[in-house]
């Protein structure tokens, strides 16, 4: 670099170069390594990682019945992360699986949406629809199929979560499960009865479970 050059430059203009390299450093989509083609297998990574977007609004859309492709992924692009395989407590890939939420359940109307008994019945798709996308997602994290992974609401329609790619994902249980019950499925509830006892909001579950599932009910205060 020829800093005389710089340095012959007017500080305005200067300082506008360096505030525009500062900008473009770090810019650049990072890389994820693919996973193991188990869910025992998958790399393990620090507890409690997470998206990094918790105080950003969860993505909108509207697809009650049926799986919106809001997203084109890649087979190998997404990688589970690990924060404690033996209880099974694995996190999404946050940048294919952010999370999204339907934005017909509003905190107006949770008494006459999921508070309502039956209510994810009205819009869960059905074995069908899921079964195809869900093989993609499998490509999609490098797994293989296994009888205890489910393909889970990363919101969970009971909070309002949508049917999309961006909220769904192949959800990996401990070894010792028999079937797809895993731990997310105690936080969802918890976090399900918060709201609608409205000792926190809709959207601050949402938030919360998006952000990091496994840390959720404590973030929130329960």
């Amino acid at each position: 670099m020829n800093f005389r050059k710089h340095f012959a430059l007017p500080a305005a203009f200067l300082f506008a170069a360096l505030a525009l390299t500062g900008c473009q450093q770090g810019s650049g989509p990072a890389t994820e390594a693919m996973s193991p083609a188990t869910p025992q297998a998958i790399a393990a990574a620090p507890g409690g990682a997470s998206s990094g977007a918790s105080a950003a609004a969860v993505k909108s859309i509207h697809s009650p019945g049926i799986v919106a492709t809001d997203e084109q992924l890649s087979a190998g692009q997404c990688s589970a992360k690990v924060v404690d395989a033996a209880t099974g407590e694995y996190l999404p890939d946050p940048a294919c699986t952010p999370g999204a939420a339907d934005p017909a359940v509003t905190q107006d109307n949770i008494d006459s949406t999921i508070c309502t008994s039956g209510y994810t019945a009205t819009v869960r798709p059905p074995a069908s629809n899921t079964d195809k996308v869900k093989a993609e997602s499998l490509s999609e994290y490098g797994q293989t199929a296994v009888k205890t992974t489910e393909y889970d609401h990363l919101i969970s329609l009971e909070l309002g979560g949508t049917n999309s790619v961006s909220n769904l994902w192949p959800e990996p249980n401990k070894a010792s499960a028999t079937g797809t019950t895993n731990p997310k499925d105690a936080v969802e509830n918890a976090l399900h009865k918060a709201v609608c006892t409205h000792k926190v909001t809709l959207s601050a579950a949402q938030k919360a479970i998006a952000h990091n599932w496994v840390t959720a009910v404590k973030d929130l205060g329960l």
